[in-house]
C-alpha cells in the first residue's frame, strides 16, 4: 500500500508518517536551517547597514525599543504559525488582541483594587474564548478558516466598538504596578521580551518533542492521509486556534501594560502583519512546514525594518513595499523548495524500485 506524500512534508521535523525514514527528515532539517539562516543573515545585514549610516541605531535605548516593538508581533506570530502549520489561517488576531486589551483596561476601571495578575488572566481568558469560537467553527462545523476568521475579525472588532462606545482608557486608570511591567528588565532585557522568548521556546519544544505537536505537520501536509492514519484531525485543528486566541489575549495584556492608552482601534490591521511575519519566517502558507523559531525571526526582521528604514530616510511607502516583496519572495522560495524536494523524492523512489 502506497501513501501519497505532500512535497512539503519533509520540511516538518519528524513528520508523521515517515515513509522514507531519516533521509527525508535530515533533508527537511537542512532546508529549514537554510531558511532560518537566510533570515538571520538578512537581519544582521540590515542592522549593519543601518548602524553604519546611523551609529545610534544600536544604542541601548534603541535596542530596548526594538525588542519591545517586536514583542507583540513575535507572540502573535507564534500562535499564527501553529494555525498555519495545520493548513489554516486566523485573520482575527488583531481584533482579539484589541478586545483583550480593552477588557483589561475596563476591569481596572470597574474594580480598581483587583490584583494585576487576576486582570492579566482575565485578558488571556477573553482571547481564549475568542479562539474557542474560531476553533469550533473551523474544526467542528468544517467552515473554511479564511471565511470564519474574516467574519470573527469584524465580529470581535464590532464587540470592541460597542463595548468602548467611543470611550478611551488612559494610563491614569490603571495601577502603576501593572504599567511598570513594560519598563521592568531582566538582565537588561525588557520583561515583555523575556515573555515572548519563553513563548517561542515553549511552542518550539512542544512541536518538536510531543507527538501531538508533530501531528500538526502531518495534518497540514495531507489532512486525508493524517485522518486515515488515525490522527484526530479535528482536535488537532481545534487546539491551535485556542492557543492562538490565548496568545492574542496575552499580547493584549502586554499592550495595555506598555502603552496604557486603550480604545476600540487597538490591533487594527495587525493580522496582516502577523501573517507576514510567519510567512517571511518560513512557515508555509499552505501548511505542513515551518517553525516558530523562523516565525520569531520573521517578526524580529519586520520590526527591525520598521525601525531601520526611517533612519535610512526611506519613505514609509517603501517600508510597506519591502514587506510585500519579502512575502512574495518567501512564498516563491517555499514553492521552489517544494518542487525540488518533490523531484528528489521521485528520484529516490525510482532508485529504490
Amino acid at each position: 500500500m502506497s501513501t501519497t506524500r505532500n512535497p512539503r512534508t519533509p520540511d516538518a521535523p519528524s513528520a508523521v508518517p515517515q515513509a522514507r525514514g531519516g533521509g527525508d527528515t535530515r533533508a527537511g532539517r537542512r532546508v529549514r536551517q537554510v531558511r532560518e539562516l537566510g533570515i538571520l543573515l538578512a537581519l544582521v545585514l540590515l542592522i549593519a547597514v543601518t548602524t553604519a549610516v546611523n551609529p545610534g541605531f544600536l544604542a541601548a535605548q534603541s535596542v530596548r525599543d526594538l525588542l519591545l516593538g517586536a514583542t507583540l508581533l513575535t507572540i502573535l506570530a507564534v500562535g499564527q504559525s501553529l494555525v498555519l502549520i495545520t493548513r489554516n489561517v486566523d485573520l482575527s488576531v488583531g481584533s482579539v488582541m484589541g478586545l483583550s486589551a480593552f477588557a483589561v483596561g475596563t476591569l481596572f476601571v470597574a474594580f480598581p483594587g483587583l490584583p494585576a495578575p487576576v486582570v492579566a488572566l482575565a485578558g488571556v481568558a477573553v482571547g481564549t474564548v475568542c479562539g474557542v469560537v474560531n476553533g469550533v467553527l473551523v474544526a467542528a462545523a468544517r467552515v473554511p478558516a479564511l471565511v470564519v476568521t474574516l467574519g470573527t475579525l469584524y465580529m470581535f472588532r464590532g464587540i470592541d466598538f460597542w463595548w468602548a462606545s467611543g470611550r478611551q482608557i488612559n494610563a491614569a486608570d490603571m495601577p502603576d504596578g501593572f504599567l511598570g511591567l513594560g519598563r521592568v528588565t531582566l538582565l537588561g532585557v525588557p520583561l515583555p521580551a523575556v515573555v515572548a522568548l519563553l513563548v517561542v521556546l515553549a511552542a518550539g519544544w512542544y512541536l518538536r518533542n510531543y507527538r501531538s505537536g508533530r501531528e500538526l505537520y502531518a495534518v497540514g501536509s495531507e489532512p486525508q492521509a493524517a485522518r486515515l492514519s488515525g490522527i484526530p484531525v479535528d482536535r488537532r485543528v481545534f487546539v491551535p486556534f485556542v492557543v492562538n486566541g490565548a496568545l492574542a489575549g496575552l499580547a493584549g495584556v502586554l499592550y495595555a501594560a506598555r502603552f496604557g492608552t486603550l480604545d476600540a482601534t487597538v490591533g487594527t490591521g495587525m493580522e496582516l502583519e502577523v501573517v507576514a511575519a510567519a510567512v517571511v519566517g518560513g512557515v508555509a502558507i499552505f501548511g505542513g512546514s515551518g517553525t516558530v523559531y523562523g516565525a520569531a525571526l520573521g517578526a524580529l526582521l519586520l520590526s527591525t525594518i520598521d525601525a531601520a528604514l526611517p533612519m535610512l530616510r526611506v519613505d514609509s511607502f517603501w517600508q510597506q513595499a519591502v514587506v510585500g516583496l519579502l512575502i512574495l519572495v518567501s512564498i516563491g522560495l517555499d514553492r521552489l523548495l517544494a518542487v525540488r524536494t518533490a523531484r528528489r523524492l521521485r528520484g529516490g523512489g525510482s532508485r529504490g524500485a
